[in-house]
């Protein structure tokens, strides 16, 4: 299997398991603060046994480099505690589609922060995942949680899209666990200061499912999606990761019964196909260059 390939099947689990993390929000009555606080605490946990384990090295080669994870760290904290809080104000259907905005953000930054070439088709694609966004937007009155919901389902696409962008060139020096390892504790020691922790008492269905989080959702997912990286075009990996939705959706009709309207699942349907093509061009393109 060549190495491209491999890059996608990875790529494509780790959305699966995204997808899942974002009925979370609704499985745990909690801040979603909290939710980000136990979940990237038993991500960096059980990434530090692994470490520990195999004993890779993973020193920073820097304190540069030290410092920008910290600052990645502080984002994935942002990135993680905005999805959450979406879905808890509006719905897992609706924070799921709006934070699936992130391709126009990465089309647009990409050229600006790496002066990559400017494609048409990338503009197209990020022309087509707008209009899906705004499909999926049911009310856009400013008071509405709907609408509240969406903006923070934006502003996490927003967050995602510089992390995938930045973490690019730490890969190129960094094993993808490293980079999972040392982004997941300094989101877990930023949120130290501002999740409620004094009247926190957790139950042992919500340690269950902030395990199942911590570990299966982010630990196993973030280190698969940072090894592609290391193979695929950032544009590929995230339009593929437009197809969190779909996992996310289903799985919540099936555990949650939320059923999306007939708007939001055509907002979808376009985001999705747009994925879908653009992931099939991208990984023709790849395999047919010199």
């Amino acid at each position: 299997m060549s190495s491209t390939k491999t890059a996608l099947i990875q790529v494509h689990i780790s959305v699966f398991l995204f997808g899942l993390s974002g009925l979370f929000g609704k499985f745990l009555a909690l801040p979603a603060t909290v939710i980000v606080l136990g979940r990237t605490g038993l991500a960096a946990l059980a990434l530090g046994l692994v470490i520990a384990w195999g004993r890779p090295s993973i020193r920073p080669r820097s304190a540069s480099d030290l410092g920008g994870m910290a600052l990645l760290g502080l984002l994935l904290a942002g990135h993680w505690v905005s999805f959450f809080y979406s879905i808890q104000l509006a719905t897992v259907a609706i924070g799921l589609l709006t934070f699936s905005s992130f391709p126009v953000f990465v089309t647009l930054l990409e050229p600006l922060l790496f002066k990559t070439p400017w494609r048409w088709r990338d503009g197209a694609i990020a022309l087509l995942v707008v209009v899906g966004v705004a499909l999926v937007i049911p009310d856009y009155r400013l008071g509405s949680a709907t609408t509240l919901g969406a903006f923070w389902g934006l502003l996490s696409g927003l967050s995602f899209a510089l992390l995938q962008l930045l973490n690019r060139g730490y890969r190129q020096r960094y094993s993808a666990m490293a980079i999972a390892f040392y982004q997941n504790l300094f989101a877990w020691v930023s949120l130290l200061a501002i999740a409620p922790l004094a009247s926190l008492a957790l139950s042992p269905r919500e340690i269950g499912l902030l395990l199942i989080l911590g570990i299966l959702c982010t630990a196993v997912a973030h280190t698969l999606f940072i090894e592609s990286l290391a193979v695929l075009r950032t544009q590929t990996a995230s339009v593929i990761s437009a197809l969190e939705p779909v996992y996310g959706i289903g799985l919540a009709v099936l555990l949650l019964g939320e059923v999306p309207n007939l708007r939001t699942l055509l907002g979808g349907a376009l985001i999705v196909g747009t994925t879908v093509w653009a992931s099939w061009f991208d990984q023709f393109d790849q395999t047919e260059a010199p």
